[in-house]
């Protein structure tokens, strides 16, 4: 029984090796340009780090607008100091875990 077992479970991987593919695959269209004004990598964050002889900060920026920095100490946790509001006035932050825990009970267990 073992051993129908074993070759059941190496028989499978084959199976999807053999599976055929439909033969009237198209490539994906090009990705349409921006709208106007807005610049194709806009969104994604600039990350500059600097290495201090305290440690090391990354600022990350988007649009030039600096929004969030890392701090890595040579001794201790790295922490964030994140603007939240956008006004400049920064909060410290041990992790970028929010800290919401929703409630999980166990529905079954076997």
């Amino acid at each position: 029984m073992r051993r129908f077992i074993v070759s059941l479970l190496f028989a499978l991987p084959l199976s999807a090796f053999a599976a055929d593919r439909p033969k009237d695959l198209q490539p994906l269209p090009d990705l349409p340009p921006p709208p106007p004004g807005v610049m194709a990598g806009d969104d994604e964050p600039q990350i500059t780090i600097q290495q201090r002889s305290e440690g090391k900060v990354e600022e990350y920026r988007i649009r030039g607008k600096l929004y969030m920095m890392k701090i890595t100490p040579k001794i201790g946790k790295p922490y964030y100091l994140i603007d939240q509001r956008g006004d400049g006035n920064f909060i410290r932050q041990g992790s970028l875990d929010s800290g919401l825990r929703p409630p999980m009970w166990v529905i079954k267990q076997w």
